[in-house]
């Protein structure tokens, strides 16, 4: 659906007011990550490329989910998960492309990126095809077999084949970027886990009446940390094992 009119955002709506908001800065993190490739060594340019996609394809959801919302005044359901089906398996390349001259194989990118889409597909059947009425079964089970995926990731950029090859790589800022990395999983990402459980037939809904209008407001700060803080952190470790590298040639 294509939204010709403009739409006025009501001030009193903090909903509608982070949608707009976070589409203009994952725009502005995407130029700032594109213009920055040029600053880096050849080899962390496409981590930088992969940065500015992620929130380059967030800018553009978020500028058709804000007109969604503002003419339905629904949770955007399915552009949401469109979004994070595209952006969170690049997400997870991040990891492969900052371990990879520590000798990270493709076997890992293709885990990572089949854990993700596993993890999303699941948890977008389990909200989005959800019985009339919200069915607590279907919600559980689906969502527990989502997060089979999300432990899978989390676990690996903790303790597995990610954090031991972040060690091997020899480079604190990579040691350290990726252990970042590693907290946004953690923390960031529980809001997802969270938003799911306050979708009809979710613990939350029930327990608390928490619905999915709640969690918008959530969604839509958390996207913009985690989008943007993943890119700057793959950035801070590009500039700097760049100007190391000249550094030492100079």
């Amino acid at each position: 659906m294509i939204f010709s009119e403009i739409i006025a955002i009501p001030k009193d709506d903090p909903v509608a007011f982070t949608f707009f908001t976070g589409y203009m800065a994952m725009m502005a993190a995407s130029v700032f990550f594109f213009f920055e490739r040029g600053r880096v060594d050849g080899k962390w340019k496409l981590s930088l490329l992969i940065s500015g996609l992620i929130t380059g394809i967030a800018a553009v959801h978020y500028y058709y989910m804000r007109d969604y919302y503002m003419v339905t005044g629904e949770n955007p359901t399915s552009l949401r998960y469109i979004d994070w089906t595209l952006t969170v398996p690049l997400m997870c390349v991040e990891f492969y492309l900052l371990t990879k001259y520590a000798g990270a194989k493709v076997s890992l990118l293709w885990k990572l990126i089949i854990a993700s889409v596993w993890m999303l597909v699941l948890g977008y059947i389990g909200e989005a095809y959800n019985p009339e009425g919200g069915s607590t079964t279907h919600s559980v089970v689906y969502g527990f077999l989502s997060t089979l995926g999300y432990v899978y990731i989390l676990y690996t950029a903790w303790f597995g084949e990610v954090a031991h090859l972040a060690v091997k790589s020899n480079s604190g800022v990579i040691k350290k970027g990726v252990r970042y990395l590693a907290w946004f999983v953690l923390v960031g990402w529980a809001i997802y886990p969270i938003g799911y459980m306050c979708m009809p037939g979710g613990w939350l809904n029930i327990a608390f009446g928490l619905g999915p209008t709640n969690v918008d407001l959530f969604y839509n700060i958390a996207d913009a940390i985690n989008k943007i803080g993943f890119g700057l952190v793959v950035y801070n470790i590009a500039i700097t094992e760049s100007s190391k590298n000249k550094a030492v040639g100079a």
